[in-house]
C-alpha cells in the first residue's frame, strides 16, 4: 500500500471515536438512547448487512430518512465497502429523488417507513435501484432492523480504502439548472472531520442537538462531537417550542439552525419562559443572516452564535465567524463571515484566475483536501470548478485589512440594471435592519427600460404593519437610488427550500415563466 493509499480515511476517524468513548451515549432521540458501543455494533452489522446484498466497491447508497440514528449509521457503513453515500432531502420532490437515483446509479435505498410510498415508486422507475431497506417494518422492500438482528456481531474493520475513493455523492443545494454531484473522496470528509473539530467554535462539552436533517448539512457536526466523546440529540423537525425544551431538558450546549430558524425563535416567544442557560454555541450558516436580528439573538441569548461559511464542493469547509468575533462593539464585524479555516486556502480571484487587489471584490476560491474530486459525470462543469486549480465557489466577497472576508452576493444573482450591477444582499441586509422587517428576499424582473428592475418581498414581525413606499425610500436613503426597489411586495412569508434558505427560484418563476434565466 502506497503512503497515499495509507492516509488517514473518514471511516478510520469513526472507528476511533467509537472505541474511545464506548459507555458514553452516541444519540438520544426521545426515550432512545444509544452508546458509543451499541452504536458500532449497529454500524458493524449494517456494514454486513450491505456486504450481504452483494454491494462492491463503487456502488451507490442512498438515504431517505428524517433525523433518527439509523441514519447516521446509513451516511457512513457505505464507506467501509469503498461505495458511496447519496443523500436525498425528506422535502424533496419525486423528480429530484429520480434524477439522483438514475444519473448516481444508485443500487441500495435506506428509508425510512414513512417514505415507503416514495421508495416504491423509485424501486419501480429507477432501473439501477436493486435493494430498498426500511428501518423498521413497511410495504416496500426488506426491513434492514430485522436484517441487523440476523447478522452475527462482528467488529467493525478499519477502512482500507483509498483516500481519494468517492465516499459521499451529494447533490448541491443551488437553484440552477440541472442538479450536479459533487464527488466527495474519504480524504475531504476527514478533513472536514478535522476542519470542524478546530475551526468551529465549539464547546469543550459537545452535547449537540440538530433539528435539520443530518442527512445533509447537520450531519457536518457528528463526527466532530463524537472525537470529543458528545453525544447527539436528534428532533425529527423544526419546532421553537420543542426546540427550546429539548435544550433546557437535554442540557444542550452545541446546536446548527439556520437563520430562519432563528428567526422564527425570536419571534415565537419560545424565550420568554425557557431555560437555555446550558447552550454555549449555536452554528449558523446556509444563508447571510441579518445583522439587526444578530444583535437581537445575542441580546437574548447571549455571545453563543458562531458562523459557519462553506459549500458541498468543498466539504462545507471555507471560513467560520466565532463567537468573539460577534462583537456588540464592532457592528460591521456582523456582515462579515469570518476567517479561512484549517486546511483550506482561501483567495479572491478574478475571472483571469488573478489575485484581486486588497479591499477589492473578488470570487471565493478555495484549495485544500477538502475540495471535491468534480462534478459526476459533468467533466464540463468540473473544469470550469476547478479551473487554475482552484475551486471557484459562485460567491463574490471582499476582504477587510484583518483578512475578515464579507461576502457580497452570489455570482450569479447580482442584478444588472440600467447597467448598474447591483448585489441583493446588500439591500436584504437594509431591509432587515428595519425593527418591523422579519425577513425579506431580492430579486430582479424584467423590464423593458433596465433590463431588470429590482423588486424586494418582505416580511413583517408579528404584530406590525410596514409601508412599502417607506422601505423603498430607506433603501435609497442608504445605498441611493440605482439601488433603491422598484417595487416592494409586503407578504406573510417567504417560500423555503429543503435546506432552509429562502427560495428564489420560486419567487423569479412568477417573472420569468417563459425564461431558462431561472438563477438563485
Amino acid at each position: 500500500m502506497s503512503a497515499c493509499a495509507a492516509a488517514t480515511t473518514h471511516s478510520d476517524l469513526i472507528v476511533r471515536a467509537l472505541r474511545c468513548f464506548p459507555d458514553h451515549v452516541a444519540f438520544r432521540q426521545g426515550d432512545r438512547t444509544l452508546t458509543y458501543r451499541e452504536a458500532e455494533d449497529l454500524l458493524a452489522r449494517t456494514v454486513s448487512v450491505l456486504q450481504e446484498l452483494g454491494l462492491r466497491a463503487g456502488d451507490g447508497v442512498a438515504l431517505l430518512s428524517p433525523n433518527r440514528p439509523e441514519a447516521w449509521v446509513s451516511q457512513v457503513a457505505p464507506g467501509f465497502l469503498g461505495c458511496s453515500y447519496t443523500a436525498l432531502h425528506p422535502l424533496g420532490s419525486f423528480d429530484d429523488h429520480l434524477y439522483a437515483c438514475n444519473e448516481a446509479e444508485l443500487k441500495v435505498l435506506l428509508v425510512d417507513p414513512g417514505y415507503a410510498d416514495r421508495a416504491a415508486a423509485l424501486l419501480e422507475h429507477a432501473p439501477s435501484l436493486e435493494h430498498v431497506l426500511t428501518f423498521g417494518p413497511a410495504d416496500v422492500g426488506q426491513d434492514l432492523l430485522t436484517l441487523v438482528d440476523a447478522v452475527s456481531p462482528t467488529a467493525l474493520d478499519r477502512c482500507q480504502t483509498d483516500p481519494d475513493t468517492t465516499t459521499w455523492l451529494l447533490y448541491t443545494g443551488g437553484t440552477t439548472g440541472v442538479p450536479k454531484a459533487a464527488e466527495l473522496p474519504e480524504r475531504a470528509v476527514a478533513q472536514m472531520a478535522f476542519s470542524t473539530s478546530v475551526g468551529w467554535d465549539l464547546p469543550a462539552r459537545r452535547d449537540y442537538l440538530a433539528v435539520s436533517p443530518i442527512s445533509h448539512a447537520a450531519g457536518m457536526m457528528i463526527t466532530a462531537v463524537l472525537m470529543a466523546g458528545g453525544s447527539v440529540t436528534l428532533m425529527k423537525g423544526w419546532d421553537p417550542q420543542e426546540w427550546v425544551d429539548t435544550v433546557s431538558r437535554e442540557k444542550i450546549t452545541l446546536a446548527l439552525l439556520v437563520p430562519t430558524m432563528i428567526y422564527s425563535l425570536l419571534d415565537s416567544g419560545a424565550l420568554r419562559s425557557a431555560d437555555t442557560s446550558s447552550i454555549e454555541t449555536i452554528m449558523y450558516g446556509s444563508s447571510p443572516m441579518a445583522p439587526a436580528r444578530l444583535r437581537e439573538g445575542i441580546d437574548r441569548l447571549g455571545p453563543v452564535f458562531c458562523q459557519l461559511y462553506g459549500q458541498t464542493e468543498c466539504a462545507g469547509i471555507v471560513t467560520s465567524l466565532w463567537r468573539h468575533h460577534h462583537d456588540l462593539a464592532r457592528p460591521e464585524r456582523f456582515g462579515s463571515c469570518g476567517l479561512p479555516m484549517p486546511g483550506v486556502r482561501v483567495s479572491l480571484r478574478d475571472d483571469d484566475n488573478q489575485p484581486v487587489t486588497n479591499g477589492d471584490r473578488g470570487e471565493v476560491c478555495v484549495q485544500g483536501l477538502s475540495v471535491m474530486k468534480g462534478y459526476h459525470k459533468r467533466p464540463d462543469l468540473s473544469q470550469e470548478a476547478l479551473a487554475g486549480g482552484w475551486l471557484r465557489t459562485g460567491d463574490i466577497a471582499f476582504a477587510d485589512p484583518e483578512g475578515f472576508l464579507y461576502l457580497v452576493d452570489r455570482k450569479k444573482d447580482m442584478i444588472v440594471s440600467g447597467g448598474f450591477n447591483i448585489f441583493p444582499s446588500e439591500i436584504e441586509r437594509v431591509l432587515t435592519d428595519h425593527p418591523h422587517v422579519s425577513s425579506a428576499a431580492v430579486i430582479g424582473v424584467p423590464d423593458p427600460k433596465w433590463g431588470e428592475a429590482v423588486k424586494a418581498i418582505v416580511v413583517p414581525r408579528p404584530g406590525a404593519t410596514l409601508d412599502a413606499s417607506a422601505l423603498i425610500a430607506l433603501v435609497k436613503q442608504h445605498k441611493g437610488s440605482h439601488y433603491a426597489p422598484k417595487s416592494l411586495d409586503i407578504v406573510e412569508a417567504l417560500p423555503i427550500n429543503p435546506l432552509g434558505k429562502p427560495d428564489k427560484k420560486s419567487l423569479r418563476s412568477k417573472y420569468w415563466p417563459k425564461s431558462d434565466r431561472q438563477i438563485g
